[in-house]
């Protein structure tokens, strides 16, 4: 009887309309999601680097690894327990769905609180380990400091929008996002400078504008009119057996993101010590050139992102129902949009990579250095796409050991050795050239674990499935 008190049309039709028509319906709202969350960190960005100044730029660059690890711990939880709610959802499970809704709350809030004590308390050490140096540690501290305050409001705010869109909420989910960017982008200008906060004021904008979102996506969990919602009204159930499934599969996203961390350590690491040997200071401003070129690239990441989170409920859905030629299509689809998009970004980077830097500042020799790493770094961007989707695709499908091996052979087994060893003949154009040479390895070993599964799908679809969890 419950059940039919429950709107279920909008989960359902995850595995009765069309592929194109669903992936329209789902990646244009995550889509936009995803751009104005990039927007939402570029915003940032340019306001600190016109308002405060290129050393804050440099700063806040080096509170990347930092907030990569805040992410890592974020999507640990937020990717797994979206993913296993699709899956789930095609079961027609939904007591079980709704009991993941709970355990993200739970997780969140536990981990979220122990990052915030652990990184306040060694905070200074952690910085000068991921790249500070005298001059800008002042910005990254403050920086961080109330970013960390705000830590649990980040996770539950990620999580539960991942939750929204696996529910069949993909519009609801667009517009949380939105709503944190253009608070953010209201907020910023007015902290920075008319009440004079500088870099703090930034970090304190960012904090309050997902405090709003937060809010208004736990009014709406809490209507049991959705068919997911807090069951019996409580925000936190704990379940080991969810929380096993869903840290397994979100391990893939933590792990890549806790390896995007220390690479961009080892990035910031060389940009210092092959931009120093041009001269004293230059390599703090080529730190800073990373952190624009990262946020611009970031922007391109993130409509792939968004292309590979309105696929996620449709392959979990159908692969949980057991219909794995629209598991198939909707993966080829996301494959042709995601090649697209990346294939813009290295005609920007190709054709007006000055324009883009210039943005973000005014001193003439970080735009240079910013622009001529934008160029190389995007030099193999039209292959990206497919690499990103197919970690993806795994990661949905609940196959989480080949998602970890591709989310991490990026950036451990190709990425890291490239870092250390072609800066050696090229210096530090050698640490822009790394990426896109790791990146064209990568996407040649997700080729061929994408060609291994479309024949077990056609041979052996026996074989594979979703389990569930009981």
């Amino acid at each position: 009887m419950e059940e039919k008190k429950v709107n279920v049309a909008a989960a359902n039709a995850l595995g009765e309309e069309s592929i194109g028509s669903l992936l329209r319906k789902y990646a244009v709202p995550a889509i936009i999601a995803m751009t104005a969350s990039s927007l939402y960190n570029m915003v940032d960005s340019v306001f600190i680097g016109q308002g405060v100044g290129a050393l804050a730029i440099s700063g806040l660059a080096v509170t990347f690894p930092l907030m990569n690890i805040s992410a890592a711990f974020g999507s640990l939880v937020g990717v797994g327990a979206s993913a296993i709610a699709s899956m789930l959802l095609g079961q027609r499970n939904y007591g079980m769905a709704r009991r993941v809704l709970g355990n993200v709350m739970t997780m969140n809030v536990v981990l979220g609180v122990l990052l915030m004590v652990f990184g306040i308390a060694f905070l200074n050490p952690i910085l000068y380990f991921f790249g500070a140096s005298e001059n800008t540690i002042m910005y990254a501290r403050e920086y961080m400091i109330y970013i960390l305050l705000g830590n649990v409001v980040t996770h539950l705010y990620l999580g539960l929008n991942a939750v929204l869109r696996a529910s069949g909420r993909p519009k609801v989910a667009m517009w949380a996002t939105i709503l944190t960017v253009v608070l953010n982008t209201i907020l910023d200008p007015l902290f920075i400078f008319v009440f004079d906060m500088g870099i703090k004021g930034a970090a304190i904008a960012t904090v309050l504008a997902q405090v709003v979102s937060l809010i208004w996506q736990l009014r709406i969990f809490s209507n049991k009119n959705e068919i997911l919602h807090f069951e019996n009204g409580r925000l936190f159930t704990f379940d080991g057996k969810i929380a096993r499934e869903s840290l397994k599969i979100g391990l893939s996203p933590f792990l890549m993101n806790m390896a995007s961390c220390f690479v961009v350590l080892l990035i910031n690491n060389q940009l210092r010590r092959y931009g120093d040997m041009m001269g004293e200071g230059s390599g703090d401003i080529a730190i800073g050139a990373y952190g624009i070129v990262n946020r611009i690239v970031f922007l391109f990441v993130m409509v792939v992102m968004g292309f590979t989170q309105g696929m996620q409920p449709i392959a979990g859905y159908n692969y949980g129902a057991g219909k794995y030629d629209r598991v198939l299509k909707v993966f080829w689809k996301t494959v042709m949009w995601a090649t697209i998009t990346t294939t813009v970004g290295f005609l920007v980077g190709t054709l007006v990579p000055d324009v883009a830097v210039s943005l973000f500042t005014s001193d003439a020799t970080m735009r240079e250095i910013a622009a001529r790493g934008f160029t190389i770094v995007i030099s193999v961007f039209p292959i990206v796409g497919f690499q990103m989707v197919a970690s993806n695709f795994f990661q949905s499908i609940g196959m989480a050991s080949k998602a970890i091996f591709l989310s991490l052979s990026r950036q451990v087994l190709f990425l890291i050795p490239c870092l250390v060893v072609v800066p050696l003949s090229f210096g530090i154009e050698g640490v822009w050239m790394a990426m896109p040479i790791s990146d064209a390895i990568a996407t040649i070993v997700a080729a061929v674990l994408i060609v291994g599964l479309v024949r077990k799908f056609k041979r052996s679809p026996s074989e594979i499935g979703f389990k569930g969890v009981k």
